[in-house]
């Protein structure tokens, strides 16, 4: 793995864990796919959406898996158990460390293998853009769990003791 795609492995790693934490801390199934008014997306369907997004831009486009996204169902789906959730999280690292093994420095710095929305960023610079989407999408979850069960404490997201690997 290039320098790059390892650090980047360890915050992608560090998230996945505290994603699964998060759903976890869930009190029950059912109150992880719970939204408040004003918010559209359950944790589940965040969870749902993250999984997706890195099995398809990492796993499949850069790795070569043979995963097949449905975008849509990511956000449609209203029920399924936490233990599921956390499987496909669990699916979702290793189609992670499937495609950053792929990489090379000049993959890095090429464009982006597909378009997206028109554009090519450079493959290094949509990752940093990845990480940083599960990275919001992770705080979403933590604040809507938090919101729903009235439990104030977190699962600790950003644990710089995680990024010494």
């Amino acid at each position: 793995m290039t320098p790059f795609a390892a650090d980047l492995f360890i915050l992608l790693r560090r998230d996945l864990r505290c994603f699964v934490r998060e759903v976890e801390s869930f009190p029950d199934d059912a109150t992880l796919w719970r939204t408040l008014p004003g918010i559209s997306n359950s944790a589940g369907n965040l969870a749902l959406h993250v999984v997706g997004n890195l099995r398809h831009f990492l796993g499949a486009v850069l790795g070569g898996t043979d995963y097949a996204r449905h975008r849509d169902q990511e956000f449609a789906q209203r029920a399924g158990t936490r233990a599921e959730v956390v499987s496909l999280l669990e699916a979702a690292l290793s189609d992670v460390e499937t495609g950053l093994k792929a990489l090379t420095d000049e993959t890095l710095a090429q464009p982006y293998p597909q378009v997206l929305m028109g554009l090519q960023p450079p493959t290094a610079r949509f990752l940093m853009h990845v990480s940083t989407h599960l990275a919001f999408h992770l705080g979403q979850a933590g604040y809507l769990r938090r919101a729903l069960t009235g439990e104030a404490g977190a699962t600790g997201g950003m644990g710089i003791q995680e990024l010494a690997d």
